[in-house]
């Protein structure tokens, strides 16, 4: 990921200084500025989509080969979760929510992520759009949990049922 260099407020050098909070942060070297990049987590939305009684698992185009996951996605400016994880489900599978209902939150550090992870009851056909290329249904007791991202949701989900 591409460091910023300069302040998106006034264009002067970003430094690398102490806050008094604790972590270096980026800050503007401009004295009559006052910005601070906090690089705060992004939150995403993830489901774990039920449909007709197995779990769908999905292929990102952008993911190593193997590797398969939950359909998740960012929330939009002014989006509440809840319909940010329908949107995100009805663009990438086209499928219809029946039921929605939220497991938990999970931070994803390697990413700077804080994951709102639901379940989600679908129905209808199944379509992809352009970012996923492939995805799998298995049945709950097949699922085993990952170790990162969305795992630990899958975990809490499974250990619920």
């Amino acid at each position: 990921m591409t460091q910023m260099k300069y302040c998106p407020a006034c264009q002067s050098e970003l430094t690398t200084e102490v806050s008094v909070e604790g972590p270096l942060r980026l800050s503007c070297s401009s004295v009559a500025c006052q910005y601070v990049f906090w690089n705060n987590p992004t939150p995403v939305v993830a489901a774990i989509i039920e449909i007709k009684g197995q779990v769908m698992l999905v292929h990102h185009v952008d993911w190593p080969e193997k590797m398969l996951g939950l359909v998740s996605g960012f929330l939009e400016a002014k989006e509440h979760p809840d319909e940010a994880i329908r949107r995100e489900i009805k663009e990438e599978t086209d499928l219809e929510v029946e039921a929605l209902s939220f497991i938990g939150h999970y931070a994803f550090v390697e990413q700077n992520q804080l994951i709102l992870a639901y379940e989600a009851k679908c129905s209808g056909s199944v379509a992809l759009n352009e970012e996923l290329d492939r995805f799998k249904l298995l049945p709950p007791d097949k699922l085993k949990p990952w170790a990162f991202g969305t795992g630990p949701a899958v975990s809490d989900w499974l250990a619920r049922r």
